[in-house]
């Protein structure tokens, strides 16, 4: 099973992966800021949580709470 955690949507439309959680954070940090174990921690939950309930390919917005 695979879940793909990244900040540009288009390059991965194209790979037609089948679960992605897009994320608002860029530079090459897409699961959050270096350092910030909170905001990180909430990434990967929901990519996990992807796997738990997506039945379909998806791609998902992460949004910070």
């Amino acid at each position: 099973m695979v879940v793909a955690v990244a900040a540009f949507e288009q390059p991965l439309k194209k790979m037609a992966l089948p679960r992605v959680l897009l994320t608002p954070f860029l530079l090459g940090r897409p699961v959050g800021p270096v350092g910030d174990a909170r905001i990180q921690r909430g990434v990967m939950q929901a990519a996990l949580n992807l796997l738990d309930t997506a039945d379909r390919p998806i791609m998902a917005h992460h949004r910070l709470a």
